[in-house]
């Protein structure tokens, strides 16, 4: 069995920075790509950033400058610096990797999701 699991969200004022982390635990034999995807109320799941296992990384447009995404290769964790925060970024923020099980199948797990709110 495979987890995926995010933290990190919260209220925070227009400006203002906070640090997602998502973990992956479980049968792991190896983790590809990770992103981070978002949806705010009405509108659809869009992509806001995503990494490589190598560490090459690309961004939606709307973040780029702002947010900063890296991961720990050996703790399966990654991260989503976010500054500068606007109200636009309002949104559940999910998480999501390509990970290769111990039984050597290949799916896209995917976290919960955090509420990340930004107020004006």
């Amino acid at each position: 069995q495979v987890q995926v699991v995010e933290s990190g969200g919260g209220l925070v004022q227009a400006g203002g920075s906070l640090r997602l982390a998502c973990t992956a635990s479980g049968s792991i034999f190896s983790i590809n790509a990770m992103g981070w995807y978002r949806q705010a109320p009405g509108k659809q799941r869009e992509s806001v950033a995503r990494i490589t296992f190598g560490g090459s990384t690309n961004y939606a447009d709307s973040v780029k400058g702002r947010f900063t995404i890296s991961r720990d290769n050996t703790k399966k964790t990654v991260y989503l610096q976010m500054n500068s925060l606007k109200p636009e970024d309002t949104a559940v923020y999910y998480c999501a990797a390509s990970i290769r099980t111990a039984w050597n199948t290949m799916n896209d797990y995917w976290g919960q999701g955090t509420q990340v709110t930004v107020s004006s």
